[in-house]
């Protein structure tokens, strides 16, 4: 029944039983990307679209709001809290951070919270990579490969080649996606163990050892002055404690509502474009491919301290 359910169209507010809760959703009409015509009701109704696909991947993840209270081309601000008052139904994680300060998270567990997130002007979902039941210990590490000045799109494909080749070498297995923004992301699913500053550690060292072999397309420099110029950045600092990255499927407040999107390799090899990945044909790919990433979720992990033992980078 979920595919079906419909978000109104010709209304601004709007009360709706999902999950067996009763979710208010507000400001419908409002445009959140006023060139392209796309509302706040698309983005919840994309969401719905795609909720199939994309609630295993947030089930139990701690989740930092970015909320675009006016739509994506207006100011956005960061929060870690959950509101107050909320929704019973809507379930938090409770982390504490320096000082003794306990921060509740939300947590994105079904369709309800889902929409209830997305209806405080969320455009994308930024989720840690550990779980509530045991955040320190992320299950898996990643690569955020972002373009710098004088590097193209291309140089980001040409750049992610060459770190799958590697991770290929380290038997490490390899899942990528577009970031919706300007470049690739890759994940790589880890046997739940290390704490998160020991898998930053191991990012650190492989993003740094693809520099040492591509010293002319690769950059694991992360102060920007530094940087030199046509340069790809191997980001391996978004795998710090507390960190996060928009999530798989996720709409990105740009100019035509890309998508996090995940793709092949082969796909990779054979030529894309972050603009082929859209609010408007996501869900229309995703009932021709299924989750690309499901096997992510699955118990085929790599083990990190396997790796540090063979000191093989």
């Amino acid at each position: 029944m979920r595919r079906h359910l419909s978000i109104p169209t010709e209304q601004d507010e709007a009360t709706l039983a999902v999950d067996g809760q009763e979710i208010r959703l507000t400001n419908l009409r409002k445009m959140f990307w006023p060139h392209h015509k796309i509302t706040k009701r698309d983005l919840l109704q994309y969401y719905v679209n795609v909720s199939k696909y994309l609630l295993p991947h947030l089930k139990d993840r701690p989740m930092v709001m970015k909320r675009y209270p006016n739509g994506a081309d207006e100011a956005f601000f960061f929060m870690k809290r959950a509101p107050t008052p909320r929704p019973d139904w809507v379930k938090i994680c409770s982390i504490p951070h320096k000082r003794g300060n306990i921060i509740d998270f939300v947590l994105v567990q079904d369709l309800a919270a889902l929409l209830w997130v997305i209806n405080l002007g969320c455009i994308d979902l930024n989720p840690w990579y550990g779980r509530c039941d045991d955040y320190d210990r992320p299950d898996f590490l990643h690569f955020d490969l972002d373009p710098g000045p004088g590097a193209d799109f291309q140089r980001v494909c040409d750049v992610a080649i060459r770190l799958r080749d590697l991770l290929d070498e380290l038997r490490m297995p390899t899942f990528l996606k577009t970031t919706g923004s300007k470049g690739l992301h890759v994940y790589v699913p880890i046997v739940r163990e290390p704490v998160q500053k020991e898998v930053w550690t191991v990012a650190k060292d492989v993003a740094q050892a693809l520099e040492a072999r591509y010293p002319k397309l690769v950059t694991a420099e992360y102060r920007i002055a530094n940087r030199p110029y046509g340069r790809v950045l191997v980001d391996y600092n978004q795998n710090a404690w507390g960190r996060t990255l928009a999530s798989i499927y996720s709409v990105r407040p740009k100019p035509l509502a890309t998508v996090s999107m995940p793709v092949t390799w082969n796909d990779l090899e054979k030529g894309i474009q972050l603009t082929d990945y859209r609010i408007d044909n996501v869900p229309q790919i995703l009932a021709k491919t299924g989750d690309l990433w499901k096997a992510l979720l699955g118990t085929h992990r790599f083990n990190l301290y396997a790796l540090a033992m063979a000191s093989e980078i």
